[in-house]
């Protein structure tokens, strides 16, 4: 219990501070109640590395734990996690600018040089379908800055608070 609480406060520190923005999306029609168990599909391809995709499933086990759902062999529902890195441009840019005009003569040059360098991002999708209904039932997509070259433990605390604040809405409140 001393060792939770102040990584659960990290966590919560890390969120709170974080640029992580997470969309939601749900069947209406679905009774969430009647989901206690899940597991994985074994073909699922997360776009992360072994290392990424082992610490972000090790986060996504612990908060659906903490919200008292099972991993189980006979599930209610499979999980499916995809991801993708894309690289968004920094706007910023520095002007110059030459012109002149003479008579019934004009003309002009312009050149922008960007400012900055862009930044790496990382969506990642997690997916649960009834596989009884062949129905997807919810979808948590979440984009945030990706640091290529952070520790494992940055990537790990990343990776708890992106977990988090994906499943802060599951199950939806009516």
């Amino acid at each position: 219990m001393k060792t939770i609480l102040p990584c659960l406060f990290s966590v919560l520190l890390f969120v709170s501070c974080a640029s992580i923005q997470v969309n939601y999306d749900y069947d209406r029609d679905v009774n969430f109640s009647n989901y206690k168990t899940y597991n994985y599909y074994a073909d699922m391809t997360t776009g992360l590395s072994e290392l990424d995709t082992r610490r972000f499933l090790d986060a996504l086990d612990a908060q659906m734990a903490i919200q008292g759902y099972e991993l189980s062999e006979t599930p209610d529902f499979f999980i499916d996690v995809s991801s993708e890195e894309y690289h968004q441009t920094n706007n910023s840019s520095f002007g110059i600018g030459l012109g002149g005009t003479g008579r019934n003569v004009g003309g002009g040059v312009s050149i922008g040089v960007p400012v900055g360098q862009g930044n790496v991002n990382r969506r990642i999708k997690v997916e649960f379908v009834d596989e009884n209904k062949k129905q997807l039932f919810w979808q948590a997509i979440s984009e945030s800055n990706f640091k290529p070259q952070d520790t494992p433990e940055n990537r790990e605390t990343l990776f708890n608070a992106i977990v988090t604040k994906m499943l802060s809405e599951y199950p939806p409140k009516p």
